[in-house]
Formats: C-alpha cells, sequence, structure tokens
C-alpha cells in the first residue's frame, strides 16, 4: 500500500507538470509497479522522479523519461514493439501495458533486447514477477542490428544515445507510419531526443529536447 501510495502521487506530480496527458500512458503509470524492476535495496527510492542505479553501469530512467517516450511513441493496443535497451525490463512493462493488455481480444506484443546478461535476466525475473512475461520477449543481443526475425515494428524504442547517425537496421524494421524514438549525439553529452515517422521511402525526423542516455553499444552504435 505505500508503494502504491507513492506510485499514485509520481503520476499526479508528473501530470502537474504538463509531462503526462495520455490515459493509456497514465494508466500503465499508475498500474505497473517500479519498485519491482530495481534493486531492493533502492526500492524505497523508486517512486522518486530520477535515474537509479540497476548494475552493469547502467540505469533505469527517470520516470518522466519514461512517460514522455511512450506519449511520443503514441502507442495503440496491437501494436507490435521493439525496444533496445531492456535495462530492468520497467519501460518493457508499461508499453506492454498499453499494447497488450491481459484483457485484450488482439493484443500486440513487445520484443526488448538488452547486451548485458545479467541485466537481461534479471529483466526476465522481475517481468515475470509482475506477470508480463507473456507480452514482453527479452532477447540477449546486439539492439543496434534490431530483430528482423520478428520485424517490422509498428514502434521502436531506444534507451541509449545512438551516434548522429541513426543504425540503419532500425530504420529498415519500421513499418510504414511507424515511429521510431530515440536519442542521438555524443558518446555522453550533447545528446537530443529525436522521433522519427516513416512515410513509405521517406523519414520526417523531429528533435524534441535535450537529454543525457548511456551510450549504444554495437555493431551500428559506439565502440
Amino acid at each position: 500500500m505505500e508503494f502504491e501510495g507513492k506510485r499514485i502521487e509520481l503520476v499526479e506530480n508528473l501530470k502537474k507538470r504538463g509531462v503526462l496527458s495520455n490515459p493509456k500512458v497514465i494508466n500503465a503509470m499508475l498500474t505497473v509497479p517500479r519498485h519491482k524492476f530495481v534493486p531492493e535495496a533502492a526500492q524505497s527510492s523508486a517512486y522518486i522522479d530520477s535515474p537509479l542505479s540497476i548494475g552493469s553501469g547502467q540505469t533505469i530512467s527517470a520516470p518522466h523519461m519514461n512517460a514522455m517516450m511512450c506519449e511520443l511513441l503514441d502507442l495503440h493496443e496491437g501494436d507490435k514493439v521493439l525496444e533496445i535497451g531492456t535495462g530492468s525490463g520497467y519501460h518493457a512493462a508499461l508499453c506492454a501495458e498499453i499494447v497488450a493488455p491481459k484483457d485484450s481480444i488482439t493484443p500486440g506484443h513487445v520484443y526488448t533486447i538488452e547486451r548485458h546478461k545479467e541485466l537481461a535476466n534479471n529483466a526476465k525475473k522481475a517481468l515475470n514477477e509482475t506477470s508480463y512475461s507473456t507480452q514482453v520477449t527479452v532477447i540477449h543481443g546486439d539492439g543496434t542490428l534490431g530483430n528482423k526475425e520478428n520485424a517490422p515494428f509498428d514502434k521502436i524504442l531506444v534507451t541509449a544515445s545512438s551516434p548522429k547517425k541513426i543504425p540503419p537496421p532500425l530504420m529498415e524494421q519500421l513499418k510504414d507510419n511507424g515511429i521510431l524514438c530515440i536519442p542521438a549525439g555524443s558518446k555522453e553529452w550533447g545528446q537530443d531526443l529525436y522521433v522519427i515517422k516513416k512515410k513509405g521511402k521517406h523519414f520526417e525526423t523531429n528533435k524534441i529536447t535535450g537529454v543525457r542516455f548511456v551510450p549504444l553499444i554495437g555493431k551500428f552504435g559506439f565502440d
């Protein structure tokens, strides 16, 4: 009950700040227990609007960033989503709550790729414990290659900063009228969040705001 109260307070604060407005994202933020996706020692801080360390030199994003990226993706029930950078599994669970709610007749699915084996295993465990394992598939591998096996995707979410040249596989694996939300820029500083929409053979790119993410590592990422 203590965590539920903190979760409600966090969501209300994000709504007041104008970060949250989409009812589907609000419901997901209220439903998914963020404290289940962070190390036990950090659970008391799970509903503070701040990134938290999850091991392997990685972090779980601040809740306002999770909310912003979910809203920018314009997620709908039935969408097939690819996430690059599973981390804790929390963001994948938020997406799953929207695209594949448990009472859905035509559920979508979330495929999420993590390069750190330990984090991938931890995410699988957390998703199983929170009953999202049937809506989310966790893959250990190089996220810059995308997931050709299950492409194309309605939405692609990247939770690490890409070089300014967006990984070509991600562009190729996006459906027509699909949306890619990705931070890009330098390896450490000078990053921006972009929303890229595919229109036939063309891509419409919009810069949203300055951000700071861990670097995207892989064949089409940073070394």
